[in-house]
This record gives C-alpha cells, sequence and structure tokens, in this order.
C-alpha cells in the first residue's frame, strides 16, 4: 500500500523516537502503536511477499524486560529502596538490590521491545523486492545477489519442509545426525537443480554480457579517496579539538565526494522497472505524521521535552506524561488510520467491468 520509502522513513522515527525517551509513559504509547501499526497494516499485506518474524514482539517483552531487569538490579547498586543485600564479597554483584534500579533496568528492556517491534512490524508491510529496488544503481549488481539470496531463503525452507514430509511417509525418522543425510542430501541437490536452472536463465537473457565500463576505476578512486577524507575528517574531530572546524569541513566534504561519485556511476547504468510504484496521497500523509513526531522530539523548543527524561534515581516516583507531547507521538499512527480508512472503502470495478445482478429465484 505505502511507498518502501515510506516505512523505511517510519521506522527511522520510530528508532529516534525511542531512543530519545527514557519516560516509560512514553514508551508504553509507542509500544501501543506499533502493536496497532502490526494489527492493521501488516494483515492488509500479506500477499506482497513481506516476511513474518519468528519471534514476536510479546515473547520479546517476556524475554528482554526481566532478563534486563534482574542485570541491571544486581550490577547497578543505586537508590534508596533496598529490596535485598548480596555479600561484598562477590565481584561486580556484591551489595544492594534496589528497586529503583529494577525499575530502570525493566524501563530499558521496554525500549528494545519497542524497537524490536518495530523493526517486525516494518519486516511484516515491506517487501524484500521493494527494498532491493532502493539499491543505489551504482550498486545493481549488489542488489541482483542480495535479491537472489533473499529469494533462496524461504524456497530452501519450503523445500526441506517437503522433503522431511516425504521422508515421513516412508517411515524415515530424524533421531540423530546419521538420520540426517537422507535429508541434506536431496536438500543440496535440488538447491543445485534451481542454482542451475536460474544460472542459465540469466545467461539466456543476456545478464553479465556487457563489457565492463570505462570510468570503472575513475569511480573506484573516487570511492577509495572519499573514505579516505571522511576517515581524516573523523580523526581530526575526535583527536585535534582545535581543529574541529577542520574536521568538520573534511566529513561534509568527503561524504559529498562519496554521494558525488556513486550518483555519477549510477547514470551509466541503464534502469527499467517492470511494475513501478507511484507517490501518493498517502504517503505525503505518513510522511508528515513522521514529521510530526521527529518535531515533538527534537525541536527544542517544543512544550513538554523536559518530561522525555526520567530516572528513578536516587527514589521511585511517578513519570509525568505530557499530552502534546503524546499527541506528537501519535504521528506515527498515520499508516494505521490510512489503513484502516481504505479498508472500508468500497472496492471499485476494474475498467469495463459491470456489476452482476442475480434475480430473487436464483
Amino acid at each position: 500500500m505505502f511507498d518502501a520509502r515510506v516505512w523505511l522513513l517510519w521506522v527511522l522515527t520510530m528508532l529516534i523516537a525511542a531512543s530519545s525517551t527514557r519516560n516509560p509513559l512514553y514508551t508504553v504509547l509507542m509500544m501501543l502503536v506499533t502493536t496497532v501499526l502490526g494489527v492493521t497494516c501488516a494483515t492488509g499485506d500479506e500477499q506482497t511477499g513481506a516476511q513474518r518474524t519468528i519471534l514476536s514482539p510479546i515473547r520479546f517483552a517476556a524475554i528482554a524486560v526481566p532478563l534486563s531487569a534482574l542485570f541491571n538490579a544486581l550490577t547497578i547498586h543505586v537508590g534508596d529502596t533496598i529490596l535485598a543485600r548480596l555479600p561484598d564479597w562477590l565481584p561486580l554483584l556484591g551489595g544492594p538490590v534496589t528497586l529503583e534500579s529494577l525499575v530502570f533496568g525493566a524501563q530499558n528492556g521496554l525500549t528494545l521491545t519497542v524497537i524490536f517491534t518495530g523493526f517486525a512490524v516494518f519486516n511484516q508491510v515491506t517487501p524484500v523486492r521493494d527494498l532491493v529496488a532502493l539499491t543505489p544503481r551504482a550498486f545493481h549488481e549488489a542488489g541482483v545477489v542480495i535479491s537472489i539470496a533473499l529469494t533462496f531463503v524461504p524456497q530452501t525452507t519450503r523445500s526441506l519442509k517437503r522433503i522431511r514430509q516425504a521422508q515421513a511417509v516412508r517411515g524415515h525418522r530424524v533421531g540423530g545426525l546419521r538420520d540426517w543425510p537422507p535429508i541434506v542430501v536431496p536438500l543440496l541437490v535440488s538447491g543445485l537443480e534451481r542454482s542451475m536452472g536460474l544460472a542459465e536463465a540469466m545467461v539466456a537473457r543476456g545478464y553479465g554480457a556487457t563489457t565492463s565500463q570505462a570510468q570503472a576505476l575513475r569511480t573506484s578512486g573516487g570511492l577509495a579517496l572519499g573514505l579516505l577524507i571522511l576517515l581524516g575528517g573523523w580523526l581530526t574531530f575526535l583527536f585535534y579539538p582545535a581543529w574541529r572546524a577542520v574536521g568538520t569541513g573534511l566529513l561534509i566534504g568527503g561524504g559529498a565526494l562519496v554521494v558525488g561519485v556513486v550518483w555519477l556511476a549510477g547514470r551509466s547504468v541503464c534502469h527499467t522497472v517492470y511494475r513501478p510504484r507511484h507517490w501518493t496521497v498517502r504517503d505525503t500523509l505518513v510522511v508528515a505524521g513522521c514529521g510530526m513526531a521527529l518535531a515533538t522530539i527534537l525541536l527544542p523548543s517544543s512544550l513538554g521535552r523536559d518530561t522525555l527524561h526520567y530516572s528513578p534515581y536516587p527514589q521511585l516516583t511517578w513519570p509525568i506524561f505530557d499530552p502534546l507531547l503524546g499527541l506528537g507521538l501519535l504521528g506515527l499512527l498515520t499508516p494505521a488510520v490510512i489503513c484502516e480508512a481504505t479498508r472500508k472503502l468500497p472496492q471499485s470495478l476494474p475498467p469495463g467491468a459491470e456489476p452482476v445482478m442475480k434475480n430473487d429465484g436464483e
């Protein structure tokens, strides 16, 4: 439904928002937003080739939050509310176990859960082919290799499932390493057959038959020079405080050189799209929602920005929630609103089609 660039901007906005706050109330709000998106948008994109995550967000939270809380409580001995005390002779663990450190660890685990859920939703709603299409033209060969590799993964999984079912029908049971060759050998043979078939199809279509471009050496030299300038600027900025302006200039110049070389190399590559995606009003609305959330988080003059920072130390207190800031974070919910509104609209008939009328007697 949405452009892949829109979903990429959304997940980056979610990552910035989750990393910019330690207030558990805002974190829970973002967790609810990502959950709603996973329910409303992911189900509508099941036919687009998007992948399902192996570990659900709920299972991830059930693992990450307790482990993070326990680790922080055992290693950070700060806080006024003491729950227990471990012997001082224990290295790193010895000392008081406080409620404040337990809450702070659980808060960090919840932040990790929000980040994981955001990327899980991005994985569900974005087809692999759309992500590969975002590869710069200068790296088209790498994009083809990645596309083939990502395509072979689900094919291999389906082949493994079929082979195990066929062997089970023949009475074969997997009980140890000695029982795997009847499954691994057919899987390897089928994979080699698919690879040979794909290679023959690519050769028949002329892939790789073009001669190397003359500017390949100039492109490599430009990229190497740009990366060297970037490295020099980074080292200057870190180790020479008096020359930070020079380091910043080198960073900007090196980055501009790398981007320029990649852009010039991409212009010489012929690029065709079988089924192009057009930018729509819905994409613009999602970008506007992400912009509203970013402005709420990053702008220094935004109302309630001080409530983003929360610490339970030295004594546990209730975090402050600002309604205006929470309303700004709801801009991340724009894709879910559009998906739900689109689902409720009547589906239009294709051009030239007429509705089928049935008689009462039928």
